[in-house]
């Protein structure tokens, strides 16, 4: 095609701009279902967009060799909100409309002897106006990603930090999170595999979390992984599903929580427990942050030397004393039942009831290893408040981290 030809059907496209753009829209209108459900605003979008689409045919006839900028001059304004409104199809659609409806006119604006070398025109425009759309919506899904990310990233971290439940629920809002059900934090260690950067970990998670059919947000902080799970009936299960995400080391869930706005208290119990669990080195893994209180306790986190003492010492104390009292006694025998008997002067098979009842009553075993340990440091804490109220001076069970340093 010589560029004399292309200057004249430039030309006659000029002339024709407004007949095509209002037979382009009127055909959109009555062939695609989902025109009709676009508001004003929309439907104002596509016709602009429908025009500078067509004058820029005539644009490009004139200069062939010149790559098409879609973005600026077909989209103009609106590419961003056209592209979370109307989808990368729906706009396909509409392309090819408007091109369809050119070229069932070609020979009306044409003539019958140049018919065929304009269809032939218009077919190329229309490949290379597909593919520079393709690039605008990729170029716009690139981005969106990258800040929805940075947004995810920051509502995670307001809920390890602490912040107002009306800020939480503001950055959650803003991803459109669905945080049905309980929701709950797990903490552990960052993959630290060569080539697997923070886009690949949050990918894993969110893969993860949707085949056990959970929802995720989740926060790659240094060498820390922290996700909230939304829908975790069971805290374990739920840290679970995702724990093959995590670097070696400990993997804490916090205990679960209504909402996320206060999905804080859940961060708050997982972020002590992954700190502690050095202190556990045959946990689970994932361990829930209520299995390491005593190690909590030990490493200064006032909440869980408070619920220590509230589940085992205040608890028993206020049951019935005498079962804390076996208790005592059999932790001081070195965990013998015979040996507490004696201590007590009562027969064996009553240590043994007494004991059970400390089971049921606290949720932790005195026959095993494991929940002698927690009670005997929970009745020691109890001791040291006991005795401290007795001389006026309790003993300081807030977080060691927050008190104010002596000058």
């Amino acid at each position: 095609m010589t560029q004399t030809a292309r200057a004249r059907y430039a030309a006659v496209l000029d002339r024709s701009l407004g007949d095509l753009t209002t037979a382009a829209i009127a055909r959109m209108d009555s062939e695609l279902d989902w025109f009709s459900e676009l508001d004003a605003e929309q439907r104002s979008w596509i016709s602009m967009i429908a025009h500078a689409g067509i004058a820029q045919c005539s644009q490009w006839l004139r200069s062939p060799g010149r790559p098409l900028d879609v973005s600026e001059q077909v989209f103009g304004a609106a590419p961003r909100t056209l592209t979370r409104d109307v989808s990368l199809q729906r706009t396909v659609a509409m392309v090819r409309t408007t091109i369809e409806v050119i070229e069932s006119r070609i020979v009306d604006l044409f003539g019958p002897e140049e018919a065929d070398e304009a269809a032939r025109a218009m077919s190329e425009y229309a490949r290379e106006v597909a593919f520079a759309t393709a690039e605008v919506y990729a170029r716009a899904a690139e981005a969106r990603g990258a800040w929805d990310a940075r947004l995810e990233a920051l509502a995670v971290d307001a809920v390890v930090r602490g912040e107002t439940e009306d800020l939480v629920r503001s950055r959650v809002a803003v991803l459109g999170w669905d945080a049905g059900g309980p929701v709950v934090v797990v903490v552990g260690a960052a993959p630290q595999a060569p080539g697997v950067d923070d886009e690949t970990v949050v990918e894993q998670v969110r893969s993860c979390a949707g085949r056990s059919g959970l929802t995720a947000l989740t926060s790659v902080q240094l060498d820390r992984l922290v996700v909230l799970l939304a829908g975790a009936d069971e805290p374990r299960a739920a840290a679970l599903a995702v724990a093959s995400a995590f670097g070696d080391g400990p993997v804490v869930v916090g205990p679960p929580v209504g909402s996320v706005a206060q999905a804080h208290r859940s961060s708050r119990a997982a972020v002590a427990g992954y700190r502690a669990a050095g202190g556990w080195p045959d946990a689970p893994r994932p361990v829930l942050a209520d299995e390491l209180l005593v190690e909590r306790a030990l490493a200064g986190d006032g909440h869980a030397r408070r619920e220590l003492v509230g589940q085992v010492y205040e608890r028993l104390r206020a049951d019935d004393p005498v079962v804390l009292g076996t208790l005592a006694a059999y932790l001081e025998a070195g965990s013998s039942v015979e040996a507490a008997a004696r201590r007590q002067f009562v027969h064996p098979n009553t240590v043994r009831y007494r004991l059970r009842k400390v089971r049921e009553t606290t949720h932790w075993d005195p026959l095993s290893a494991r929940g002698a340990y927690t009670l005997r440091v929970a009745l020691t804490l109890g001791g040291l408040l006991a005795a401290g109220n007795g001389t006026g001076n309790p003993p300081n069970l807030e977080d060691s981290s927050k008190r104010t340093p002596r000058s």
